[in-house]
C-alpha cells in the first residue's frame, strides 16, 4: 500500500497529487524518523500525512518537515514536528555498520551511502586518510570497515556532530584507525601533516578549503571534492575552481573521475570530483586532464 492510498479518504484529490511520493527514514526496525518536504498546497495537512505515513511504517516514531536546507555556522537544517515522539535520537544501519545521530542536530544523508562506499573501495592499504566536515563519521566509518589497513583523521566543527562521531567509532570498535577531532578544519588540518587521500563532502562550501585540501595533500595523492552544479553544465565551474587554486599554489592537478552523486533541488545535483595532485610547478594555463573518462553516469 502507498502512502496516498492511506490517505484517499482523508484528502481533496488536488491535495493528494502534491502528497511526497519520496522520503528519507533514518533509523532501525525499533525505532525511525522520517522527514518530509511538504508543498504550500498541503502544509496545512502535514499532521495527517504524517499519521498515515506512521501508520504504514510500523517503525517510525517521529515525522518532522524540513523546513529549510543547511545553513548557520553548523550547516543544519530546520525541521518541524509533525508527529510522534519528539526524541529524535536513532540508531542507523549503514552497509554493515551502525550509526547512531539525532538529524536535528547533526546532518546525516542515507541518500549519500552508495557514494561513501564508491569511496570507499578506492581507499588502498596503508593510506592516511583525511576526511574534512566528517560530521557523525559516515565516511571515516564506511571506509575503516572495507580497508582494515588504514588511517583516518576526522575533523568537524559542529560539537554535537563530533560526540555522535566519537559514539559511532566506539560502537563500530574503530578507535584504533580513526581519531577524531574537533574544530575548525583551517586550524587543525595543518598540523596533521600530509595525506594519500582527502575527502571533502561538503557540498555548496567545500570549494572554499579546495586550498587547504591541496596543501594538505602528499604528491600523487587524491581529493574527492564535491560541489553542486547545474544540469545543464556540471563540471566546468568545479573544474576552474580546482585549476584556479591549483595553479595559485603551484601544483599539477589531473581529474580521475567525474561523478554525479545525487540530486539537489530544482535542475541541480550535487557532483564529485577524483582529483589526483602532483607537486612541482603548474605549466602556465596548464588545464586539468581529461585522459582519463567520466565514469558513467548513474
Amino acid at each position: 500500500m502507498r502512502l496516498k492510498d492511506l490517505l484517499k479518504s482523508r484528502l481533496e484529490p488536488k491535495e493528494l497529487e502534491k502528497v511526497p511520493t519520496s522520503f528519507d527514514i533514518i533509523g532501525s526496525k525499533e525505532k525511525a524518523v522520517a522527514i518530509l518536504e511538504l508543498q504550500p498546497e498541503v502544509e496545512k495537512k502535514g499532521k495527517i500525512i504524517a499519521e498515515a505515513l506512521m501508520q504504514l511504517h510500523r517503525n517510525v516514531k517521529t515525522v518532522l518537515q524540513k523546513l529549510s536546507e543547511r545553513h548557520g555556522t553548523f550547516r543544519l537544517k530546520e525541521y518541524r514536528l509533525l508527529a510522534g515522539d519528539p526524541n529524535t535520537e536513532v540508531l542507523h544501519r549503514e552497509h554493515g555498520f551502525l550509526l547512531k545521530l539525532d538529524p536535528k542536530k547533526a546532518y546525516y544523508s542515507p541518500r549519500e551511502s552508495t557514494e561513501r562506499q564508491r569511496v570507499a573501495r578506492q581507499v588502498k592499504p596503508g593510506e592516511r586518510v583525511l576526511v574534512m566536515f566528517s560530521g557523525i563519521c559516515p565516511y571515516p566509518i564506511a571506509i575503516a570497515k572495507r580497508q582494515p589497513e588504514v588511517k583516518i583523521y576526522a575533523v568537524e566543527l559542529n560539537p554535537d556532530a563530533h560526540r555522535y562521531a566519537e559514539e559511532n567509532i566506539r560502537i563500530n570498535g574503530l578507535q584504533e584507525k580513526i581519531t577524531a577531532l574537533q574544530g575548525d578544519v583551517r586550524e587543525i588540518c595543518p598540523r596533521l601533516g600530509r595525506f594519500d587521500r582527502i575527502i571533502m563532502p561538503l557540498a555548496k562550501d567545500a570549494w572554499k578549503y579546495l586550498d587547504l585540501a591541496f596543501s594538505c595533500c602528499k604528491s600523487g595523492g587524491i581529493v574527492h571534492f564535491y560541489s553542486v552544479a547545474p544540469e545543464e553544465d556540471l563540471w566546468s565551474e568545479a573544474e576552474k575552481k580546482a585549476r584556479d587554486v591549483a595553479k595559485k599554489l603551484g601544483l599539477r592537478i589531473s581529474i580521475m573521475n567525474r561523478k554525479r552523486v545525487l540530486p539537489w533541488g530544482s535542475r541541480k545535483w550535487k557532483i564529485c570530483l577524483d582529483i589526483r595532485v602532483d607537486r612541482g610547478q603548474a605549466a602556465e594555463g596548464e588545464k586539468l586532464s581529461r585522459n582519463t573518462r567520466p565514469e558513467r553516469l548513474q
